[in-house]
Protein backbone atom coordinates (compact mmCIF):
# COMPACT_ATOMS: atom_id res chain seq x y z
CA UNK A 1 0.00 0.00 0.00
CA UNK A 2 1.65 3.51 -0.94
CA UNK A 3 2.14 5.85 1.97
CA UNK A 4 -0.43 8.46 1.99
CA UNK A 5 1.26 12.33 2.35
CA UNK A 6 0.05 15.21 3.95
CA UNK A 7 1.54 18.51 3.20
CA UNK A 8 2.37 21.58 5.45
CA UNK A 9 -1.27 22.92 4.85
CA UNK A 10 -3.07 19.36 5.66
CA UNK A 11 -2.34 18.72 8.64
CA UNK A 12 -2.20 20.74 12.55
CA UNK A 13 1.48 19.95 13.22
CA UNK A 14 3.56 22.76 14.53
CA UNK A 15 7.19 23.11 14.90
CA UNK A 16 6.46 25.15 18.32
CA UNK A 17 4.88 21.84 19.06
CA UNK A 18 8.35 20.06 18.72
CA UNK A 19 10.86 20.48 21.51
CA UNK A 20 13.97 22.34 20.75
CA UNK A 21 16.34 19.40 21.33
CA UNK A 22 14.26 17.30 18.90
CA UNK A 23 14.55 20.00 16.03
CA UNK A 24 18.24 20.71 16.62
CA UNK A 25 18.72 16.95 16.26
CA UNK A 26 16.58 16.75 13.08
CA UNK A 27 17.74 19.63 11.64
CA UNK A 28 21.38 18.61 11.83
CA UNK A 29 20.74 15.16 10.47
CA UNK A 30 19.24 16.87 7.87
CA UNK A 31 21.71 18.98 6.80
CA UNK A 32 24.47 16.57 7.20
CA UNK A 33 22.75 14.49 4.09
CA UNK A 34 20.35 12.05 6.21
CA UNK A 35 17.00 11.56 5.87
CA UNK A 36 15.31 12.79 9.27
CA UNK A 37 11.58 11.87 10.96
CA UNK A 38 9.91 12.80 13.89
CA UNK A 39 7.96 9.12 14.07
CA UNK A 40 5.70 7.40 16.12
CA UNK A 41 3.86 8.54 19.56
CA UNK A 42 4.90 11.92 18.68
CA UNK A 43 3.63 12.41 15.49
CA UNK A 44 0.47 10.31 16.65
CA UNK A 45 -0.14 12.59 19.94
CA UNK A 46 0.20 15.52 17.68
CA UNK A 47 -2.36 14.81 15.44
CA UNK A 48 -4.86 14.08 18.01
CA UNK A 49 -3.99 17.54 20.01
CA UNK A 50 -1.68 16.00 22.68
CA UNK A 51 1.49 17.24 23.85
CA UNK A 52 3.97 14.72 23.81
CA UNK A 53 6.06 12.92 26.71
CA UNK A 54 8.88 12.27 24.39
CA UNK A 55 10.03 13.26 20.75
CA UNK A 56 11.56 9.99 19.03
CA UNK A 57 13.77 10.12 15.98
CA UNK A 58 13.97 8.05 12.74
CA UNK A 59 17.08 8.48 10.72
CA UNK A 60 18.88 6.86 7.51
CA UNK A 61 22.28 7.10 9.15
CA UNK A 62 23.48 4.00 11.29
CA UNK A 63 24.14 4.45 14.99
CA UNK A 64 27.89 5.19 14.32
CA UNK A 65 26.82 7.71 11.69
CA UNK A 66 24.70 9.24 14.41
CA UNK A 67 27.54 9.60 17.09
CA UNK A 68 29.82 11.03 14.61
CA UNK A 69 27.71 14.26 14.24
CA UNK A 70 26.87 14.31 17.75
CA UNK A 71 29.48 14.68 20.50
CA UNK A 72 26.38 14.30 23.60
CA UNK A 73 25.89 10.95 22.06
CA UNK A 74 25.93 7.49 23.17
CA UNK A 75 25.12 4.51 21.49
CA UNK A 76 23.14 1.80 23.67
CA UNK A 77 21.34 -1.14 23.41
CA UNK A 78 21.72 -4.72 22.21
CA UNK A 79 18.82 -6.10 21.05
CA UNK A 80 17.94 -2.76 19.00
CA UNK A 81 20.95 -0.32 18.72
CA UNK A 82 20.08 3.61 19.35
CA UNK A 83 21.57 6.77 19.73
CA UNK A 84 21.07 8.74 22.33
CA UNK A 85 21.34 12.54 22.53
CA UNK A 86 21.70 13.59 25.50
CA UNK A 87 20.76 17.91 26.62
CA UNK A 88 20.92 17.57 30.17
CA UNK A 89 17.78 15.70 31.34
CA UNK A 90 16.30 15.73 28.39
CA UNK A 91 17.14 12.49 25.94
CA UNK A 92 16.14 12.64 22.05
CA UNK A 93 16.18 8.81 21.00
CA UNK A 94 17.43 8.27 17.32
CA UNK A 95 16.93 5.23 15.77
CA UNK A 96 18.03 3.72 12.08
CA UNK A 97 15.46 2.92 9.91
CA UNK A 98 15.29 -0.09 10.31
CA UNK A 99 15.02 -3.19 7.80
CA UNK A 100 13.41 -7.34 7.70
CA UNK A 101 15.61 -9.60 10.11
CA UNK A 102 14.83 -12.25 7.22
CA UNK A 103 17.47 -10.65 4.59
CA UNK A 104 20.13 -11.05 6.88
CA UNK A 105 22.50 -13.90 6.23
CA UNK A 106 22.99 -15.92 9.57
CA UNK A 107 24.61 -13.12 11.15
CA UNK A 108 23.84 -13.78 14.73
CA UNK A 109 25.03 -10.14 15.80
CA UNK A 110 22.77 -8.02 13.51
CA UNK A 111 19.41 -10.52 13.91
CA UNK A 112 18.72 -13.63 16.21
CA UNK A 113 15.36 -15.25 17.39
CA UNK A 114 14.27 -18.10 19.65
CA UNK A 115 12.51 -21.14 19.19
CA UNK A 116 9.20 -19.16 19.89
CA UNK A 117 9.65 -16.82 17.66
CA UNK A 118 10.92 -14.05 19.71
CA UNK A 119 13.42 -11.69 18.42
CA UNK A 120 16.16 -11.41 20.79
CA UNK A 121 18.44 -9.34 18.50
CA UNK A 122 17.43 -6.92 15.35
CA UNK A 123 20.04 -4.48 14.23
CA UNK A 124 19.02 -4.90 10.73
CA UNK A 125 18.76 -1.89 8.54
CA UNK A 126 16.84 -0.67 5.80
CA UNK A 127 14.12 2.38 4.27
CA UNK A 128 11.73 4.35 5.80
CA UNK A 129 8.95 1.57 3.98
CA UNK A 130 10.59 -1.10 5.93
CA UNK A 131 10.63 0.42 8.80
CA UNK A 132 6.99 1.73 8.81
CA UNK A 133 6.09 -1.85 8.32
CA UNK A 134 9.09 -3.15 11.43
CA UNK A 135 6.31 -0.68 13.43
CA UNK A 136 3.96 -2.08 15.73
CA UNK A 137 0.80 -0.36 15.17
CA UNK A 138 -0.65 1.76 11.99
CA UNK A 139 -0.89 4.93 14.46
CA UNK A 140 2.71 4.48 15.62
CA UNK A 141 3.52 4.12 11.44
CA UNK A 142 3.73 7.93 10.98
CA UNK A 143 6.76 10.11 10.15
CA UNK A 144 6.79 14.33 9.87
CA UNK A 145 9.63 15.32 7.81
CA UNK A 146 12.04 17.94 8.58
CA UNK A 147 13.01 18.17 4.73
CA UNK A 148 9.44 19.58 3.63
CA UNK A 149 7.17 19.54 7.24
CA UNK A 150 4.88 16.77 5.63
CA UNK A 151 3.30 14.12 7.53
CA UNK A 152 3.83 10.53 5.62
CA UNK A 153 1.40 7.68 7.08
CA UNK A 154 1.88 3.82 6.05
CA UNK A 155 -0.14 1.15 6.78
CA UNK A 156 -3.05 2.68 6.88
CA UNK A 157 -2.07 4.92 9.86
CA UNK A 158 -3.58 8.06 9.43
CA UNK A 159 -6.97 6.73 8.51
CA UNK A 160 -6.82 4.41 11.65
CA UNK A 161 -6.30 6.75 13.64
CA UNK A 162 -9.26 9.35 12.38
CA UNK A 163 -11.74 5.93 13.22
CA UNK A 164 -10.15 5.58 16.75
CA UNK A 165 -9.37 2.32 15.80
CA UNK A 166 -5.83 0.42 16.57
CA UNK A 167 -4.27 -2.08 14.47
CA UNK A 168 -1.67 -4.20 14.52
CA UNK A 169 0.57 -4.36 11.21
CA UNK A 170 1.41 -7.98 9.92
CA UNK A 171 -0.24 -11.18 11.25
CA UNK A 172 -0.68 -10.47 14.49
CA UNK A 173 0.35 -13.68 16.19
CA UNK A 174 3.73 -13.92 14.42
CA UNK A 175 3.44 -9.87 16.03
CA UNK A 176 3.09 -11.21 19.14
CA UNK A 177 5.66 -13.48 19.31
CA UNK A 178 8.22 -11.76 18.12
CA UNK A 179 7.98 -9.29 20.82
CA UNK A 180 4.78 -10.71 23.37
CA UNK A 181 4.69 -7.09 25.24
CA UNK A 182 3.33 -5.65 22.30
CA UNK A 183 0.41 -7.13 24.01
CA UNK A 184 0.26 -4.82 27.05
CA UNK A 185 1.31 -2.04 24.61
CA UNK A 186 -2.12 -2.65 23.47
CA UNK A 187 -4.06 -2.52 26.00
CA UNK A 188 -2.41 0.56 26.75
CA UNK A 189 -2.44 2.46 23.90
CA UNK A 190 -6.32 1.74 23.66
CA UNK A 191 -6.71 2.80 27.48
CA UNK A 192 -4.55 5.68 26.72
CA UNK A 193 -5.84 7.36 23.63
CA UNK A 194 -9.38 6.34 23.92
CA UNK A 195 -9.04 3.76 20.60
CA UNK A 196 -10.76 0.10 19.90
CA UNK A 197 -8.73 -3.13 19.56
CA UNK A 198 -9.97 -4.25 16.23
CA UNK A 199 -11.27 -7.75 16.29
CA UNK A 200 -8.17 -9.55 14.23
CA UNK A 201 -5.37 -7.39 16.65
CA UNK A 202 -7.30 -8.64 19.95
CA UNK A 203 -8.22 -11.82 18.52
CA UNK A 204 -4.18 -14.20 19.41
CA UNK A 205 -3.94 -12.19 22.90
CA UNK A 206 -5.97 -14.43 25.55
CA UNK A 207 -4.17 -17.84 24.20
CA UNK A 208 -0.30 -16.01 23.50
CA UNK A 209 -0.54 -13.74 27.37
CA UNK A 210 1.33 -16.63 28.82
CA UNK A 211 4.07 -15.36 26.24
CA UNK A 212 4.71 -12.69 28.57
CA UNK A 213 6.51 -15.38 30.64
CA UNK A 214 9.55 -14.93 28.14
CA UNK A 215 10.24 -11.47 29.09
CA UNK A 216 12.90 -9.95 31.56
CA UNK A 217 11.37 -9.37 34.79
CA UNK A 218 13.14 -6.29 34.65
CA UNK A 219 11.55 -4.77 31.47
CA UNK A 220 7.93 -5.83 32.50
CA UNK A 221 8.76 -3.59 35.35
CA UNK A 222 9.00 -0.70 33.31
CA UNK A 223 6.25 -1.69 31.27
CA UNK A 224 3.60 -1.37 34.07
CA UNK A 225 4.75 1.63 35.45
CA UNK A 226 3.91 3.16 32.03
CA UNK A 227 0.65 0.95 31.93
CA UNK A 228 -0.64 2.08 35.34
CA UNK A 229 1.00 5.06 36.57
CA UNK A 230 0.22 7.08 33.43
CA UNK A 231 -3.19 8.67 34.88
CA UNK A 232 -5.40 5.71 33.10
CA UNK A 233 -4.69 2.65 35.30
CA UNK A 234 -8.14 1.93 36.18
CA UNK A 235 -9.29 1.91 32.31
CA UNK A 236 -6.03 -0.17 31.79
CA UNK A 237 -6.55 -3.23 34.99
CA UNK A 238 -10.09 -3.67 33.61
CA UNK A 239 -8.25 -3.91 29.89
CA UNK A 240 -5.33 -6.19 31.26
CA UNK A 241 -8.36 -8.39 32.98
CA UNK A 242 -10.38 -8.56 29.69
CA UNK A 243 -7.51 -9.90 27.95
CA UNK A 244 -6.26 -12.07 30.82
CA UNK A 245 -2.98 -10.34 30.99
CA UNK A 246 -3.40 -9.10 34.29
CA UNK A 247 -2.37 -13.03 35.30
CA UNK A 248 1.39 -13.46 34.37
CA UNK A 249 2.14 -9.76 35.13
CA UNK A 250 0.92 -10.44 39.04
CA UNK A 251 0.27 -14.15 39.45
CA UNK A 252 -0.39 -13.75 43.43
CA UNK A 253 -2.77 -11.02 43.04
CA UNK A 254 -4.42 -12.78 40.60
CA UNK A 255 -4.88 -15.92 42.32
CA UNK A 256 -6.58 -14.51 45.33
CA UNK A 257 -8.96 -12.93 43.26
CA UNK A 258 -10.06 -16.24 41.75
CA UNK A 259 -11.10 -17.31 45.79
CA UNK A 260 -14.08 -16.04 46.98
CA UNK A 261 -15.82 -13.76 49.64
CA UNK A 262 -13.13 -10.95 49.30
CA UNK A 263 -12.97 -7.31 48.66
CA UNK A 264 -9.78 -7.46 46.57
CA UNK A 265 -10.26 -6.57 43.30
CA UNK A 266 -12.97 -3.45 44.21
CA UNK A 267 -9.80 -2.62 46.84
CA UNK A 268 -7.28 -2.63 43.75
CA UNK A 269 -9.78 -0.14 41.82
CA UNK A 270 -9.84 2.20 44.62
CA UNK A 271 -5.97 2.28 44.64
CA UNK A 272 -6.23 2.82 40.78
CA UNK A 273 -9.01 5.40 41.13
CA UNK A 274 -6.68 7.36 43.68
CA UNK A 275 -3.69 7.43 41.91
CA UNK A 276 -5.34 8.43 38.57
CA UNK A 277 -7.02 11.39 40.40
CA UNK A 278 -3.27 12.42 41.79
CA UNK A 279 -1.70 12.06 38.78
CA UNK A 280 -4.60 14.05 37.24
CA UNK A 281 -3.90 16.78 39.80
CA UNK A 282 -0.12 16.55 38.98
CA UNK A 283 0.21 15.05 42.55
CA UNK A 284 3.33 12.91 43.31
CA UNK A 285 2.69 9.07 42.89
CA UNK A 286 4.73 6.16 43.78
CA UNK A 287 5.36 2.84 42.23
CA UNK A 288 5.89 1.35 45.94
CA UNK A 289 1.86 2.42 46.95
CA UNK A 290 1.04 0.84 43.92
CA UNK A 291 2.69 -2.38 44.22
CA UNK A 292 1.37 -2.19 48.13
CA UNK A 293 -2.09 -2.59 47.32
CA UNK A 294 -1.51 -4.73 44.24
CA UNK A 295 -0.17 -7.32 46.67
CA UNK A 296 -2.06 -6.54 49.91
CA UNK A 297 -4.77 -9.28 49.39
CA UNK A 298 -1.80 -12.03 48.48
CA UNK A 299 0.36 -10.89 52.05
CA UNK A 300 -3.27 -10.66 54.30
CA UNK A 301 -4.23 -14.21 52.64
CA UNK A 302 -0.39 -15.63 53.29
CA UNK A 303 -0.43 -14.44 56.70
CA UNK A 304 -3.70 -16.39 57.61
CA UNK A 305 -2.38 -19.20 56.12
CA UNK A 306 0.93 -19.46 58.01
CA UNK A 307 -1.07 -18.50 61.44
CA UNK A 308 -3.69 -21.26 60.72
CA UNK A 309 -1.62 -23.92 58.86
CA UNK A 310 1.77 -23.35 60.90
CA UNK A 311 0.81 -22.30 64.75
CA UNK A 312 2.52 -18.88 64.25
CA UNK A 313 1.45 -15.68 65.82
CA UNK A 314 0.57 -12.66 63.49
CA UNK A 315 3.86 -11.00 63.35
CA UNK A 316 6.00 -13.73 62.45
CA UNK A 317 3.37 -15.23 60.26
CA UNK A 318 3.51 -11.13 58.54
CA UNK A 319 6.82 -11.17 57.74
CA UNK A 320 7.06 -14.31 56.41
CA UNK A 321 4.02 -13.35 54.19
CA UNK A 322 5.43 -10.63 52.74
CA UNK A 323 8.87 -12.43 51.93
CA UNK A 324 7.28 -14.98 50.33
CA UNK A 325 4.64 -12.51 47.73
CA UNK A 326 7.86 -10.55 47.46
CA UNK A 327 10.20 -13.04 46.34
CA UNK A 328 7.54 -14.81 44.00
CA UNK A 329 6.19 -11.14 42.08
CA UNK A 330 9.78 -10.37 41.15
CA UNK A 331 10.05 -13.80 39.37
CA UNK A 332 7.12 -12.07 36.93
CA UNK A 333 8.08 -8.28 37.57
CA UNK A 334 10.93 -7.17 38.83
CA UNK A 335 10.61 -4.49 41.85
CA UNK A 336 13.69 -2.97 42.08
CA UNK A 337 14.82 -2.83 46.11
CA UNK A 338 14.13 0.76 46.61
CA UNK A 339 10.22 0.12 46.33
CA UNK A 340 10.54 -2.70 47.70
CA UNK A 341 11.63 -1.55 50.93
CA UNK A 342 9.21 1.07 50.99
CA UNK A 343 6.42 -1.53 50.40
CA UNK A 344 7.26 -2.88 52.87
CA UNK A 345 7.54 -0.23 55.19
CA UNK A 346 3.55 0.90 54.09
CA UNK A 347 2.36 -2.91 55.51
CA UNK A 348 4.96 -2.77 58.37
CA UNK A 349 3.16 0.84 59.37
CA UNK A 350 -0.73 -1.35 59.52
CA UNK A 351 0.10 -2.70 62.11
CA UNK A 352 1.99 0.13 64.38
CA UNK A 353 -1.13 2.53 63.09
CA UNK A 354 -3.13 0.50 65.56
CA UNK A 355 -1.11 1.31 68.69
CA UNK A 356 -2.26 4.63 69.83
CA UNK A 357 -1.03 4.81 73.35
CA UNK A 358 1.75 6.87 75.40
CA UNK A 359 4.05 8.23 72.75
CA UNK A 360 4.02 5.83 69.92
CA UNK A 361 1.99 7.91 67.74
CA UNK A 362 3.93 10.47 68.59
CA UNK A 363 6.67 8.54 67.40
CA UNK A 364 5.05 7.41 63.97
CA UNK A 365 4.32 11.12 62.80
CA UNK A 366 8.07 11.49 62.48
CA UNK A 367 8.67 8.07 60.34
CA UNK A 368 9.52 9.31 56.70
CA UNK A 369 7.19 6.60 55.40
CA UNK A 370 3.89 7.71 57.65
CA UNK A 371 2.20 9.77 55.26
CA UNK A 372 2.14 6.40 52.75
CA UNK A 373 1.04 4.33 55.66
CA UNK A 374 -1.33 6.71 56.50
CA UNK A 375 -2.77 6.95 52.83
CA UNK A 376 -2.84 3.42 52.60
CA UNK A 377 -4.84 3.02 55.94
CA UNK A 378 -7.30 5.43 54.38
CA UNK A 379 -8.18 3.50 51.28
CA UNK A 380 -8.36 0.36 53.47
CA UNK A 381 -11.10 1.85 55.53
CA UNK A 382 -12.92 2.65 52.62
CA UNK A 383 -14.01 -1.06 51.95
CA UNK A 384 -13.79 -2.03 55.95
CA UNK A 385 -15.94 0.08 58.30
CA UNK A 386 -14.38 -1.61 61.44
CA UNK A 387 -11.21 0.63 60.12
CA UNK A 388 -13.16 3.88 60.06
CA UNK A 389 -12.59 4.69 63.32
CA UNK A 390 -8.51 4.33 63.27
CA UNK A 391 -8.67 6.25 60.54
CA UNK A 392 -10.38 9.15 61.51
CA UNK A 393 -8.41 9.25 64.71
CA UNK A 394 -5.31 9.74 62.64
CA UNK A 395 -6.28 11.92 60.47
CA UNK A 396 -7.39 13.92 63.33
CA UNK A 397 -4.63 13.45 65.75
CA UNK A 398 -2.10 14.81 62.59
CA UNK A 399 -3.51 18.56 62.90
CA UNK A 400 -4.39 18.41 66.77
CA UNK A 401 -2.30 20.58 68.83
CA UNK A 402 -0.35 18.86 71.69
CA UNK A 403 -3.06 19.41 74.08
CA UNK A 404 -5.47 17.65 72.01
CA UNK A 405 -3.20 15.17 71.19
CA UNK A 406 -3.15 13.78 75.11
CA UNK A 407 -6.37 13.68 75.09
CA UNK A 408 -6.59 11.66 71.90
CA UNK A 409 -3.97 9.20 72.90
CA UNK A 410 -6.33 9.03 76.34
CA UNK A 411 -9.15 8.24 74.46
CA UNK A 412 -7.85 5.41 72.16
CA UNK A 413 -6.31 4.13 75.15
CA UNK A 414 -9.81 3.89 77.40
CA UNK A 415 -11.34 2.42 74.01
CA UNK A 416 -8.91 -0.49 73.94
CA UNK A 417 -9.58 -1.14 77.31
CA UNK A 418 -13.30 -1.16 76.67
CA UNK A 419 -12.61 -3.95 74.11
CA UNK A 420 -10.79 -5.97 75.89
CA UNK A 421 -7.13 -4.69 76.14
CA UNK A 422 -5.39 -4.26 79.91
CA UNK A 423 -5.65 -1.02 81.91
CA UNK A 424 -2.07 0.48 82.17
CA UNK A 425 -3.36 2.35 85.13
CA UNK A 426 -3.87 -0.95 86.88
CA UNK A 427 -0.58 -2.60 85.88
CA UNK A 428 0.89 1.02 87.79
CA UNK A 429 -1.06 0.28 91.10
CA UNK A 430 -0.06 -3.41 91.46
CA UNK A 431 2.24 -3.41 94.93
CA UNK A 432 5.78 -3.65 94.49
CA UNK A 433 8.49 -5.89 95.95
CA UNK A 434 9.55 -5.50 99.18
CA UNK A 435 13.23 -5.51 99.32
CA UNK A 436 14.65 -8.28 101.30
CA UNK A 437 16.02 -7.08 104.81
CA UNK A 438 19.79 -7.52 105.25
CA UNK A 439 20.90 -9.92 107.42
CA UNK A 440 22.41 -9.14 110.42
CA UNK A 441 26.25 -9.83 110.80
Amino acid sequence: MQPVVLTRDQHGISRQQISDNALKVLYRLNKSGFEAYLVGGGVRDLLLGRQPKDFDIATSATPDQVKQLFSNCRLVGRRFRLAHILFGRDVIEVATFRGHHHQVNNNKNASDQSSEGMLLRDNVYGTIEEDAERRDFSVNALYYNIADFSVVGFSNGLKDLENRSLELIGDPETRYREDPVRMIRAVRFSAKLGLTISPRTAAPIRDLAPLLGDIPPARLFEETLKLLLAGYGLETYHQLQRYDLFAPLFPEAADVMGQDDNDYHRFLELALINTDERIAKDMRVTPAFLYAALLWGPVETRTQQFMHEGGLNYYDAFLLAMDEVLGRQVKSVAIPRRFSSVVRDIWMLQDRLTKRSGKRPHRLLEHPKFRAGYDFLLLRAELDPKLKELADWWTEFQVANPVDRQQLSRAAQARHNQFGGEDPAKARKRPRRRPRKKKEA
